[in-house]
């Protein structure tokens, strides 16, 4: 039997490149290949939208370019208000703020840092929850456990364009009376197949290395009147509609430019998502038989952007650990992420203060030890598909 496998596994790598550029040989790419690099899908569209703007003299203040903006993000939203923002930092907390979260909020560890670091920055507490060791998405049962009189809400992330257990997550926050919002801000063009339960608001993230950019923008999105004049007026210094402060607030507004980026990219963005799906479909046919390397699928019940491609490493089958891998595709100028590693439980503001991590958290431990983010988006060909797996499955090979 060791001698068959010995075979397959000589067939399976025989077109597969020797000459890694970590032992001295050529890199597979010339220059970088990155995680997040830019889409510019319509840039004469984009100059022709800005000049308008130029010539109206009008470049901020919730402008006519702003508005169209919000219009067509609602087409993909499916939420009855969207209100565009500077950032997603600001519109998560401009969002948690309406939807009036206070005192401790539950969220995840395995997520971007900003996620805390946006509540703690108001004067929220981060109360870090374990995940779902497939989705890396919020557990609703770890959510629960975590749950205390001092819990003044919940905030789940749609980690890499995977939907949280929305059903699961809003009957938690049910039980516990408090409010339920998402970040949402890696999962813009995902929505669930079938009626879920959403939350009471959701962020969503524009920034240059998002599908969809803004240069530099959010929007937060909700189907709750209230939450969104509170959100209007928080977002623009606390104003109401005939420029009276009606309450705190402060500049969370985005420019007529950054809104004049998102309405050209918007109109491109099936296109976008056409290919990006196509690079998913490439990247795991081209890692299908590379063991220990294994594509996180995108979940059933769901629309997706495959806006990242994540590959799950295990030591014990791949031969080398992710790290490795890391600086092996390094060495080929393939420049991948660590998403997330460390957990932000594990980070300087929060690591040594055990009111901030009340759980053991063993499946973001172990996810944070195995994933990488591979390249992908507009910038990236095909064949740099098949290159980069080939780099991957020399890797395992050479283990």
């Amino acid at each position: 039997m060791t001698g068959r496998a010995d075979r397959e596994v000589a067939v399976q790598f025989k077109k597969v490149r020797t000459d890694l550029a970590i032992f001295g040989g050529e890199p597979a790419f010339a220059d970088d290949v990155r995680v997040g690099t830019p889409n510019v899908p319509a840039k004469d569209r984009y100059l022709e939208l800005v000049g308008e703007a130029i010539d109206r003299r009008w470049l901020s203040n919730l402008g006519p370019l702003v508005q169209e903006f919000e219009g067509l993000t609602a087409e993909r939203t499916l939420r009855r208000h969207n209100t565009a923002t500077g950032n997603a930092t600001a519109a998560l907390q401009v969002a948690a703020k309406a939807c009036g979260v206070t005192g401790e909020v539950i969220m995840p560890s395995f997520t971007f840092a900003a996620t805390a670091l946006a509540m703690s920055w108001i004067g929220l507490t981060p109360v870090f929850c374990d995940i779902d060791p497939e989705t890396g998405t919020l557990d609703p049962l770890s959510v629960a456990k975590a749950v205390t009189p001092r819990t003044g809400g919940i905030l789940g992330v749609h980690l890499w364009g995977n939907l949280c257990d929305l059903t699961g997550l809003d009957d938690v926050a049910r039980d516990a009376g408090v409010p339920l919002l998402y970040d949402s801000a890696q999962a813009f063009g995902c929505q669930p197949l079938a009626p879920a339960p959403q939350g009471m608001a959701e962020v969503f993230s524009f920034h240059a290395t998002k599908i969809l950019n803004t240069f530099e923008g959010g929007l937060v999105a909700t189907d709750d009147d209230e939450i969104h004049a509170r959100v209007r007026s928080m977002h623009n210094f606390g104003f109401d509609d005939a420029m009276n402060v009606i309450g705190p607030g402060t500049n969370a507004k985005m420019s007529e430019s950054s809104a004049a980026m998102g309405i050209a990219s918007v109109e491109r963005l099936d296109d976008t998502l056409s290919t990006y799906r196509s690079l998913y479909l490439r990247y795991r046919e081209g890692l299908d038989e590379v063991p220990g390397v294994t594509l996180i699928e995108a979940p059933a019940g769901q629309t997706h952007n495959h806006q990242y491609i994540v590959v799950r490493v295990e030591p014990g089958a791949a031969g080398l650990d992710r790290d490795r891998l890391f600086d092996v595709l390094g060495a080929e100028n393939i420049r991948t992420k660590k998403y997330f590693a460390p957990g932000c439980h594990r980070m300087r503001p929060y690591r040594d203060d055990a009111v901030h991590t009340p759980l053991d958290l063993p499946a973001t431990e172990e996810l944070a030890e195995r994933v990488l983010a591979l390249p992908i988006g507009l910038s990236v060909s095909p064949d740099d598909v098949d290159r980069i797996c080939d780099v991957i499955a020399a890797a395992v090979r050479h283990a």
